[in-house]
């Protein structure tokens, strides 16, 4: 088995450091001693978001308390050449999610949810804020899984027409649209920052892609098939890094 990897926020968890002792986080503690079983001397990875593993050996156990001591950190460079920022309209059930975990694990920096004219979940001001510790919940076990030392965060969902007023930076934005006369293959290679922008079930409306095209963002088709709204962000990420970022190494 490899070497289990736990995220401690540091808003809420002990600072992370040579010789420390750290209190694992609750749900860490309660993954490693009920899920993984985990004992004293085994060996676990810390990470906080700030590019470095720490390897740590687990030192007590009591229930659902876990203390681990950092005997070494080790610098993580897997980060993506190419930094882009995924504005994703909201979409239903476990799709979100689904799309949230597999864009961090292809290398997504920022995630910005979209309440879009065709998304069928409504939030409020409360239900988006919990929604929003959930999706980043989502996010940090999916660096745990992938490896990812820094964190993407998830931003507050805001309407679109707000969030385009906000000027998002990134000098190369591209939406999706299945009626696009141009492909990923044409566009100019990204110097900085890039912006994917994605509708929900149904696509964005034609008054949404006008919108966002007035901000700059360029429609760009994915091929000759409507792919559904957990599968073309992904398809989209992929292809951005296979024309520019990691997977052409």
């Amino acid at each position: 088995m490899s070497t289990p990897r736990f995220y401690c926020d540091p808003l809420i968890s002990d600072k992370l450091a040579l010789g420390a002792q750290i209190k694992l986080p609750e749900n860490a503690a309660i993954h490693a001693t009920r899920a993984l079983r985990l004992e004293i001397g085994d060996a676990a990875i810390l990470f906080n978001g700030d590019g470095h593993n720490y390897l740590a050996e687990l030192i007590f156990i009591k229930k659902n308390e876990v203390i681990a001591k950092i005997n070494d950190m080790i610098a993580v460079k897997n980060e993506s050449p190419i930094k882009v920022i995924l504005a994703q309209a909201i979409s239903s059930g476990d799709r979100m999610d689904f799309t949230i975990q597999k864009a961090v694990e292809l290398g997504v920096t920022e995630i910005q949810p979209i309440a879009s004219q065709r998304s069928v979940v409504k939030l409020s001001s409360d239900r988006a804020d919990k929604r929003r510790e959930h999706w980043q919940n989502v996010v940090n076990s999916a660096c745990e899984q992938s490896g990812r030392a820094f964190v993407p965060k998830v931003a507050k969902p805001m309407t679109l027409a707000n969030w385009l007023a906000t000027k998002p930076d990134a000098q190369t934005k591209v939406t999706l649209s299945p009626t696009a006369n141009v492909s990923f293959k044409e566009l100019t290679t990204p110097k900085g920052n890039i912006c994917l922008l994605v509708g929900a079930e149904g696509g964005l409306t034609d008054d949404e892609i006008s919108l966002a095209a007035l901000e700059g963002f360029i429609p760009v088709r994915l091929g000759n098939r409507i792919l559904r709204t957990e599968t073309a962000p992904l398809a989209a990420i992929a292809t951005m890094q296979t024309i520019w970022g990691d997977f052409c190494n």
